[in-house]
């Protein structure tokens, strides 16, 4: 019987841990504490934020990570609270391994390759962005593999991306950055360009999709492989490239 407690598909649901697939447009969790969430959430029922949990019809529901709003995949929770945090350390000291596949703007080079930035994240009214500094030290890094290169105009490039941190917006802010933003991305991206390719390929959104991830079960010891499948939505792009 399907879950009450998320509005998302499920991807494992068992010793204590909740991890689902969420689509692009669903809310990792409300936006602010005075605020109605500006659309749906990825699990039911009120969230408290001192705790980063839900009260769930089933119960509490305790979120370990987020994905941005434009961003679909995997999204870990957990239904205890010593098993959030074992998850939330594994998260924060890099033992969680985590990959997305992603179509940048532009053809990059070399094939394989790793970025190793400075992250500054701001909220200004309401609004939170992020953006690159110029320090000695770096507190984002994630290392990348083409898949593929399209010979469209514009030329695009399809990565698969080992995210080993964990900075809000970080694989947009890094790719734009670099002047290859994510194809559909309408805060960093190329607009122009996204334009272009919502007419030529149907892209009408963000093209980043948490793909798999591994985790050690707080419960049990077993490192999980989970995989979410990519959308129809960017599938179907693919298909048309």
């Amino acid at each position: 019987m399907p879950s009450k407690a998320t509005n998302c598909p499920i991807l494992h649901d068992a010793d204590g841990l909740l991890i689902i697939n969420k689509p692009e447009g669903v809310l990792s969790h409300p936006n602010a504490k005075s605020a109605r969430p500006a659309g749906q959430c990825a699990f039911e029922g009120p969230y408290d934020f001192d705790r980063r949990c839900f009260k769930t019809p089933e119960g509490p529901v305790w979120l370990i990570h987020r994905l941005d709003q434009d961003t679909s995949g995997i999204l870990v929770a957990a239904r205890g609270s010593q098993a959030a945090k074992q998850c939330r350390a594994d998260f924060e000291e890099g033992r969680v391994r985590k990959y997305y596949t992603a179509l940048l703007t532009g053809a990059l080079k070399p094939r394989l390759g790793e970025w190793h930035d400075f992250v500054l994240t701001e909220r200004k009214a309401g609004r939170v962005r992020s953006r690159i500094l110029q320090r000695s030290s770096k507190n984002a890094r994630l290392r990348y593999a083409v898949q593929n290169y399209y010979g469209t105009r514009p030329s695009l490039t399809l990565l698969r991306i080992e995210l080993l941190t964990g900075k809000t917006h970080q694989i947009r802010i890094q790719a734009a950055s670099r002047k290859f933003p994510v194809a559909g991305d309408e805060i960093y991206g190329n607009f122009s360009l996204n334009r272009e390719l919502r007419k030529s390929i149907g892209l009408r959104r963000l093209f980043l999709h948490a793909r798999e991830l591994e985790i050690k079960n707080p419960e049990t010891g077993r490192f999980l492989h989970i995989k979410a499948p990519l959308p129809e939505a960017l599938e179907s792009v693919l298909t048309r490239l």
